[in-house]
């Protein structure tokens, strides 16, 4: 065990509205019983992607004793890609672009790294 950053969700809170698993490379969260849950706190890299997208503020990151993070099993995971995904500018997919979670106008949101100089420069 180790004393590290972990996602945290907040069942009272979840909707199960997914939003966040697509975000966890890792595949550390997945919707069970109509709930996020963190099925393997090893796959959990703590960077916390996941946490803006949830519409219901019901993930955090806290910094608690658990399992050491563990990448070359977060590696072995099976590649998702969710086409909800897309940057909310020019609408490009993973499949076309490198997407950053940010939020804008108080809401999460995705952009490519083709529109966030635009973003950022006006």
């Amino acid at each position: 065990m180790v004393k590290r950053t972990i996602v945290k969700i907040d069942e009272e809170k979840c909707t199960g509205c997914g939003k966040c698993v697509a975000p966890c490379a890792e595949g550390a969260i997945q919707i069970i019983d109509g709930k996020a849950k963190v099925v393997s706190e090893e796959l959990c890299d703590g960077m916390g992607y996941c946490i803006g997208l949830c519409p219901e503020g019901a993930l955090t990151v806290e910094e608690r004793e658990t399992e050491e993070f563990d990448e070359k099993k977060a590696e072995k995971q099976p590649g998702k890609t969710d086409i909800s995904i897309k940057c909310f500018n020019c609408n490009k997919g993973e499949d076309e672009v490198y997407l950053l979670p940010l939020r804008h106008k108080m809401k999460s949101e995705w952009v490519c790294t083709r529109c966030l100089p635009m973003l950022i420069h006006g």
